[in-house]
């Protein structure tokens, strides 16, 4: 048996780890993050009315600072691109 095993039951499987793998190796690109930064993903459901029914939230934390930053699609659907723009300050509200 050479094969890892891959849980039948798991809720997203191994595409959507390595979609977060991604997007983490993204922002802390982009952001040029030092190792001690923690870069959270996660996918969650949207039930308010207009929302998009996933988004990806970003969490990067560093010291007693904390950021955080949206993209309104599925994690797997996300690209580097969102993820510049979703930090870009232009994206956040005044």
């Amino acid at each position: 048996m050479s094969e890892a095993f891959v849980n039948p039951l798991a809720r997203n499987g191994p595409s959507v780890i390595n979609s977060a793998r991604a997007i983490k190796f993204w922002a802390r690109t982009l952001l040029l993050l030092p190792d001690e930064a923690v870069v959270s993903v996660n996918e969650l459901a949207c039930h308010v009315p207009g929302c998009p029914p996933k988004e990806t939230v970003i969490l990067v934390m560093q010291g007693t600072e904390t950021v955080q930053a949206s993209v309104h699609k599925p994690m797997q659907d996300v690209t580097e691109n969102d993820i510049a723009h979703a930090f870009s300050p232009a994206s956040k509200p005044e």
